[in-house]
Parts: structure tokens; sequence; C-alpha cells
């Protein structure tokens, strides 16, 4: 065992004690409220705060720690108790984001050089399992995505089913996301079927799963007639032929608002405008319909991005529960850079990466 794991679990094991010990000002927990609230033991407390030898706690504690600690309220009555996140009010619940985040990741350095053995599957899947891209229902998950069309794929060697080395995945466009995709579909429902399907393979069973829509208005009708049917602000223009080029545009309070992507002098593209949406799906409301689109298929990449990225899929989770908490459906419209041949994935947390959201937040006065 290096160095590191050790002293990473002292740093975690500090950190709680601090919680039960300082959070509240004037309000000093003891081991023992804190056992009563979570169902455990005296000693089992004490073993995950040693300054020595600490053991790590089971993710769920770690997770109950963030609950407990995210509000004064669960010291209100004769017994503390924890609350269930439904009953947290949404500065609890960004409480419990932080305090989440924070855990989890002094918990995951802790494991840190620790023998394989000893980091349960539940840690592995805990990156993924709790995530817009989780399923909990077991039901399958369809990946639509654009094909390219014929004229595209007459350029491409490989994408000719008469080749030796005829390669099927290059009648696709957005390839980079829907790789990044599937994979992270694939670890967050290891018990979910997911199937990839361009608009040409669709099967009318297809519609009725969990949908992922890749890609934009021009090569995926699928993506288009979604968009027509929800009614949504916003629209996908493919105004190639106009001055600036295609965009989205938002129906705002003041008036229709357009959002194009930014190109240089020399036309590399510099910004994109991208589109992610998740709501009931109107072929079976027990099943959702998710989409990434952009103008371009970077654009896509950083949607998709957003939510699979290890280093902001947790922060842009965390604003997602936060600011479309009770939605059924919502939408957001953001700015993606890019760094020549890099995306760079947005930060949803930055006002500036967010071009329009929707719904509109409740008004609280």
């Amino acid at each position: 065992m290096t160095d590191e794991g050790p002293h990473a679990g002292i740093a975690l094991a500090r950190r709680l004690r601090a919680l039960r010990e300082e959070c509240w000002p004037g309000l000093r927990i003891t081991q023992a409220q804190l056992c009563a609230a979570f169902g455990v033991s005296v000693p089992l407390i004490s073993s995950w705060e040693s300054a020595r030898t600490p053991k790590i706690p089971p993710l769920e504690r770690i997770k109950s720690y963030a609950a407990f600690f995210a509000t004064e309220r669960s010291m209100e009555g004769a017994t503390p108790r924890m609350l269930t996140l439904r009953e947290l009010t949404d500065a609890e619940r960004s409480e419990f984001d932080q305090l989440y985040t924070e855990l989890k990741r002094l918990r995951v350095a802790a494991l840190v050089g620790q023998d394989a053995v000893h980091v349960s599957a539940e840690d592995k899947r805990a990156a993924f399992s709790e995530g817009p891209w989780h399923f909990d229902d077991g039901v399958p998950i369809t990946i639509i995505c654009s094909q390219l069309p014929d004229s595209q794929r007459a350029k491409i060697p490989y994408a000719d089913p008469n080749t030796p080395d005829y390669i099927d995945l290059y009648r696709y466009s957005d390839l980079d996301s829907l790789l990044e995709l599937h994979g992270h579909l694939r670890a967050a429902n290891p018990l979910s079927l997911v199937t990839l399907r361009s608009v040409e393979d669709l099967s009318a069973d297809d519609l009725s799963t969990h949908i992922v829509l890749l890609g934009g208005v021009d090569w995926n009708r699928i993506t288009a007639s979604f968009l027509d049917r929800l009614e949504l602000p916003v629209r996908q223009v493919s105004d190639w032929a106009g001055e600036k080029g295609p965009y989205f545009e938002v129906d705002e309070v003041d008036g229709t608002q357009r959002y194009h992507a930014t190109l240089g002098q020399d036309q590399t593209l510099l910004e994109d405008v991208a589109f992610f949406y998740r709501g009931p799906n109107i072929n079976n409301v027990q099943c959702t319909v998710s989409m990434c689109n952009g103008m371009y298929a970077r654009g896509v990449y950083g949607a998709v991005r957003a939510l699979t990225d290890a280093r902001f899929r947790e922060r842009n989770s965390g604003y997602l529960r936060r600011r479309f908490a009770g939605a059924d459906a919502y939408c957001m419209l953001m700015r993606v850079r890019v760094e020549g041949r890099l995306v760079l994935t947005p930060d949803w947390t930055i006002d500036a990466a967010r071009l329009h959201e929707w719904p509109e937040p409740l008004d609280e006065s």
C-alpha cells in the first residue's frame, strides 16, 4: 500500500469528525446521536473517525453523512434523524450535493493504494449509477444516431459494404459522441440492453424504450420529429445558406433570440451551440427521451461530455437536480468552446456557459 491511501484515509476521518463537532456553531453532535440517526453502533462511528487507523465507510454511509449535515433540521425533535432527499429544500439539496461530492472524492482518494479486492463493486458502479444517464427500471435503451448521407459515405473507403475492410460504424455521424455515450450508458445500466440504431434501422418497439437522440435535425429526422411534437421554446433552424449559417431559435420573454456557432476567419470552429433535453417519451410516458445535438458534431460531443466527463459530470448533474427539481421535462442551450481539435466540456454551474434554460425558474417572491 502506498502512503497516499492512508494519508487520504486520515483526511476523510478528520473531515467526518469535523462535520460532527463543528458543522453547526453552538451545536456539537455526539457519536451516539449520529448512531441513532444512521442506525449503526458507536464503535463503527469511532472507526470511521479514527485519527490513526481509520476504516473507510461504505458509500451509502457517505451519503448518510451528506444528507444529515445538509440541514440543521436533522436535529429537530426528540431523536436525531436523517431526512430523505425529497424532504430537503432547494438550498439544503444544494448543500447535500456539495457535501456528497466532497466526501466521495475524499473516499476515493482514501481507496487509492489499496488492493483492488478491497474496492467493492458498489464503489466501481457509484460514479455511474446516480447521474441522469442511469435508468433504474431496467428498460432497454435505444441510441438513435444520425446516418451519413450517401454522398458523404461515398468519400469513406471503408464505408462501402463491398470493400473487404468494410466498417459498419462509418455509416453513422457523431462517432465521437456515440462512442463516449454508448460506453457510459452500458456502465451506468449494466442490466439494461443498450442498442444502437440509425433512423433507417428503427422498429416500432425501439421508439417505446428510453430513447437517446444524437445529432441535429439535418440528418436525424427522429430528432426533428420530436422537436416538432414537443413544442419546446427552442427550435433548430438549418439555415446553411444564411449569412451566419444555421442557428438555434429561442422564444424569450422579450422576443425571439437566435444563437449561432462562432467561426474564425478561416472557418475553423471556435464555439458551438449545443442542446440537451430530457423528458417523457411521447410514445411511452413511462420511459424518457433525451436529446444531445448541436450546430456541428463538436457541439453534440460537448452536450454528451457534460454528463459523462469524470471531472464535470457530478457537478453538472447536481446543477440539473437543483435547477429542475420537480420538472417532468427540461432543456438547456449551452456554449461549447473548441480549441483546435479539442472540445472543452461545458460547466453548467458557470452562468456564461448556459444560453437558455426551460422551464423558467419559479418566482420565489
